[in-house]
């Protein structure tokens, strides 16, 4: 059983945790491997239908941890860069995990875990949360986060927050779009599950696509090709055994065969 972090399922939610509380739950170089299998194993499991991403504690990630950070002090550009590679790959496993994704934040999100957040698919916060992009504050950029990031709460706040490392309330993470909700501590859990509720209602196969379509339009110019590639999609999920049953339990107007 690993410190850093639980896999629990509920009928058809999967639950990762950070638990590291002590350490505001801030990650390694180990803890980067471990989410990374989590989300992959759970991603994979055909009776998953829904992930959320959760912590413990005051904090929900505080970004590197002091003890890996004293370690990357003194690695060559090479191992910099190995380093790196393994963060970028636990990002790109969270943002295309094939299961939609929900980010519980109960605590303040800094550096390294706004990326956690921002790859997730959506994303409730408490109203006490702060966020913070704090790298600049000790000669860091947010490189391998800023994909993420910038998607999540656009160029236009990127240039103020990054460039200034301020910490910012959650109803600005609300304003700015980074994160979708906020609600009082205690309403958090309900929240969340009135997501999971709509995620685990829908068609499965069509959940899935529809993340890669937005993965693939977004930012996209409207052009032939992206027209093309629309009409696709539409035509293949309609044609998708999915695609047919829902249509006919809205016609017939009973449940569709995902919903049991």
């Amino acid at each position: 059983m690993s410190q850093n972090l639980s896999i629990t399922q509920l009928g058809a939610v999967a639950r990762i945790t950070l638990t590291q509380p002590e350490i505001r739950n801030a990650f390694s170089d180990e803890v980067i491997a471990e989410i990374t299998e989590a989300f992959t194993e759970v991603g994979g499991r055909a009776d998953v239908r829904a992930v959320v991403l959760a912590a413990e504690g005051p904090a929900f990630c505080a970004g590197a941890n002091l003890n890996w950070m004293r370690r990357m002090a003194d690695y060559t550009r090479q191992e910099n860069l190995a380093d790196a590679a393994k963060l970028a790959e636990m990002l790109r496993v969270i943002y295309e995990c094939p299961k939609p994704t929900v980010a519980r934040v109960q605590g303040d999100v800094y550096a390294g875990g706004m990326g956690l957040v921002a790859a997730c698919d959506m994303a409730v916060a408490v109203d006490t949360a702060g966020f913070c992009l704090s790298e600049v504050k000790i000669g860091l950029i947010p490189a391998t986060i800023s994909p993420y990031v910038i998607r999540a709460m656009g160029a236009r706040a990127a240039h103020r927050y990054f460039l200034t490392a301020e910490r910012f309330s959650a109803a600005e993470a609300l304003r700015i779009g980074f994160v979708h909700q906020v609600v009082g501590a205690e309403q958090l859990d309900a929240q969340v599950d009135e997501l999971l509720k709509a995620l685990t209602a829908a068609s499965p196969n069509a959940v899935r696509a529809c993340k890669t379509l937005v993965r693939d339009v977004a930012g996209r110019e409207i052009d032939a090709a992206l027209i093309a590639a629309t009409v696709e999609g539409i035509a293949d999920i309609r044609a998708s055994s999915e695609g047919r049953e829902g249509v006919q339990s809205f016609l017939q107007k009973r449940k569709p065969s995902w919903l049991g």
